[in-house]
């Protein structure tokens, strides 16, 4: 008999299922239980089928143990926004409410070759815009802490499921915070990958520089495992990395001895911060100094990513979604339909000059990490607020007045398309989780997973103290 639970790593999942310990089948039951006693509060999970599921599993178990890839038996439900072959993929939007892909794009091809067992989807906000997740669909999804607030977005079905032990891992996907928003948000760990990372196919637009898919987890060590999977190159994506993706496997180690560690709980004044979340910086800071680290209040000039952020995202909206917009105008959320709008009236010098300077933005983060190996700073501004408003009314009476203001310390990151990892680094005085964001140079994935995984083994109750 085995003392597996849903909360156990993944990495220990993979293992007892191979030595024996427990079967694919069983493993099964137990996410389904799991599901069955908490999706639906929190409506994290999606077009479940349990019987395709279980079927799954059982077919999983007769799979030869040569045969078997690094992710053999766990369950697996995708994001609502990755197509998925066979299973209703509705991008949270009525327009796709009936859309079955008939096949699987590429991050999802890699997960199930390397042996997932497909259980359903996780929930989005509407094409995945916005980091809150409601839709007119399936609803809202509720955080796994507090059921009365957000869970983020827009990966935050996938990170709720994971943080109330219903998947053992989860993909998502980041344009402007969609993985590190909800892992903050839930108290997982989130990675966005450097640009070219996690290769996207098919795609309308090779050159698009914003979005990238990634890994959640509970723990660094689970993360890299699924990080190992997804990415590495691909013939189809001309501006892939070319490391393999084994280059991230696990077991992952570092030290915080001799780092050099810039802290910006601000970026300069750049972003408005609750003060809770500020302390909770700040306190990450004195840890990694107590661990050895040298420790300095500095940050990136990222003035340029503001307006380059917003007129690169305006415009990928605006091509992707202005024929849907057109024929559909009743059937899109008001927020994401001024989104798309506000593409309409961009000029070729205006996406040039984006362009422009996010290469800029890239060179300035390039020097920057000359000097520093870490930059920490907020994950959200904000902890989870209420799961009934749409996005934060404003931070310390500063007006949020769109669905993006309170999401800047995530997207002015996404523009120097350097990776960024979201991890638990404190709580509200309420319990609410808090994440701290730490990001190396472009291609330093494997540097940023060390530097995390140091951090993560300090214990988490010296941590929370550090803010005292």
């Amino acid at each position: 008999m085995t003392d597996l639970g849903v909360h156990s790593t993944a990495r220990e999942m993979v293992r007892a299922i191979a030595s024996r310990e427990i079967t694919c089948s069983e493993l099964m039951d137990l996410h389904l239980e799991r599901i069955a006693e908490r999706n639906p509060q929190l409506n994290a999970i999606v077009s479940l089928d349990e019987e395709r599921a279980r079927d799954g599993a059982s077919e999983a178990d007769r799979t030869p143990y040569d045969e078997r890839g690094p992710l053999h038996g766990l369950p697996w439900a995708f994001k609502d926004t990755h197509d998925v072959a066979g299973w209703l993929t509705t991008y949270g939007s009525p327009l796709l409410r009936d859309n079955v892909p008939d096949r699987d794009e590429l991050v999802v091809e890699r997960i199930r070759k390397a042996g997932a067992v497909p259980i359903g989807k996780t929930n989005v906000p509407e094409f995945a815009a916005g980091s809150h997740t409601f839709n007119t669909v399936f609803g809202t999804t509720l955080n796994p802490v507090d059921p009365t607030r957000s869970a983020g977005g827009s990966s935050g079905g996938a990170a709720c499921a994971l943080a109330a032990g219903m998947v053992p891992l989860a993909d998502g996907s980041d344009m402007g915070g969609s993985l590190r928003n909800p892992a903050s948000f839930c108290g997982v760990v989130g990675l966005r990958p450097s640009r070219g990372r996690v290769p996207a196919w098919p795609s309308a637009n090779q050159w698009e520089a914003l979005g990238i898919s990634g890994p959640l987890a509970r723990n660094v060590g689970d993360l890299a495992l699924l990080l190992s999977v997804i990415a590495g190159p691909d013939p189809r994506v001309p501006l892939a990395l070319g490391d393999p993706g084994s280059a991230f496997a696990p077991p992952i180690a570092g030290s915080l001895k001799g780092l050099r560690v810039a802290v910006s709980p601000d970026l300069g004044g750049l972003i408005e911060v609750d003060a809770e979340v500020a302390a909770a910086v700040e306190a990450a800071g004195r840890t990694m100094a107590a661990a050895g680290s040298h420790v300095e209040a500095d940050q990136p000039d990222l003035t340029l990513a503001e307006d380059t952020f917003r007129t690169l995202r305006a415009w990928v909206f605006q091509a992707g979604f202005k024929d849907l917009l057109a024929d559909h105008p009743d059937e899109f959320k008001p927020s994401l339909a001024d989104n798309i709008r506000a593409g309409e009236g961009l000029t070729g010098a205006d996406v040039a000059r984006a362009y422009e300077q996010l290469t800029a933005v890239g060179e300035t983060a390039r020097l920057f990490f000359e000097r520093y190996d870490v930059l920490l700073l907020p994950t959200s501004q904000v902890p989870p607020f209420p799961a009934d408003q749409e996005y934060p009314a404003d931070i310390n009476g500063r007006p949020m007045t769109t669905y993006l203001d309170w999401m800047r310390s995530a997207y002015l990151i996404t523009v120097t398309g350097c990776p960024a990892i979201s991890m638990p680094g404190a709580t509200t005085r309420d319990g609410l989780p808090i994440g701290v964001q730490l990001v190396t140079a472009h291609g330093t994935d494997r540097r940023l997973l060390e530097v995390a995984a140091a951090y993560e083994s300090l214990d988490f109750e010296t941590r929370r103290g550090a803010r005292r």
